[in-house]
């Protein structure tokens, strides 16, 4: 009994100390951060397109519309083929086809970043170049690299919804004279969709928050994008870039940038949290 009870606190202590963790980083970011946002002020801040520390300009609309540009790529290239992966492995594919499938799409998760930007700084950025114009690193090579990296969280989460699935629903809709693929489109995924539409939300956190394979091929132009095929610069990549010399109001501007990048993905995790439950209850 006394031994449970200690186990109990020492993992309640370690829940905690999860929690004090992420208190901590939190209140770290916002305490460098928001004085810069206070200084220059938030409209300016967001909505500027100067990006001058030697100068004292800090708007970052540039970066964020790189950002959704670099992200929403992404997810128009990764969506339509990780859900595609989850149908095909969960419904059409023999069991020994799944068993191979699945562990090479959770190897994804695991190759390093700056791999799959190397592969595409010398595949896909000449490929663009040669073959669609413009400079070659671009939001579309941000983009496509992007997509392959959260195919994982996709495909993971959506084949556990689709299997979630009750079995009395396919057989109901096989019985009323479906095909199967209608009883897949018309039936199986509107039931599956609040949990694909949950690693969407997390595949676009993923996205949004890269760093390394993200500067090694969108350009890093600090300028307005209006074509994919143009340089970018997103928030984390700047981030990256200039941290290592930054200092003064130029340190806290790229910690105030952070500061809206972890609204945003703290906005998309709560999305992603709160459309599970909804899933769980029905």
């Amino acid at each position: 009994m006394v031994r449970e009870r200690i186990i109990r606190y020492l993992l309640l202590l370690v829940a905690f100390s999860a929690l004090g963790s992420l208190a901590l980083i939190t209140l770290f970011i916002f305490k460098e951060g928001l004085p810069l946002i206070v200084k220059v002020g938030l409209w300016r801040f967001i909505f500027g397109s100067d990006w001058s520390p030697s100068r004292g300009s800090f708007g970052i609309l540039s970066m964020i519309i790189g950002s959704l540009w670099v992200t929403t790529g992404a997810l128009i290239f990764g969506v339509p083929l990780g859900v595609t992966v989850a149908i095909f492995t969960t419904e059409f594919a023999p069991p020994a086809l799944t068993a191979a499938v699945r562990p090479l799409v959770q190897l994804l998760a695991g190759i390093p970043s700056v791999i799959y930007g190397f592969v595409g700084l010398t595949v896909l950025v000449p490929g663009i170049q040669r073959y669609l114009g413009g400079p070659g690193p671009s939001a579309l090579a941000g983009a496509m690299v992007l997509a392959i990296m959260i195919l994982p969280t996709i495909v993971s989460i959506s084949e556990d919804s689709i299997r979630a699935v009750p079995r009395e629903y396919r057989d109901g809709a096989l019985a009323l004279g479906a095909t199967q693929w209608q009883t897949i489109w018309r039936v199986v995924v509107p039931a599956a969709r609040s949990g694909i539409m949950t690693s969407v939300i997390l595949g676009m956190g993923r996205a949004i928050g890269e760093t390394m394979a993200v500067i090694m091929v969108v350009g890093n132009a600090l300028a307005i994008p209006f074509s994919p095929l143009q340089s970018v610069t997103t928030l984390t990549s700047n981030i990256g870039l200039e941290m290592a010399y930054a200092t003064g109001d130029h340190r806290r501007a790229l910690f105030a940038t952070g500061v809206v990048l972890f609204v945003i993905i703290m906005a998309l995790s709560m999305s992603a949290s709160a459309m599970s439950r909804r899933s769980t209850r029905r």
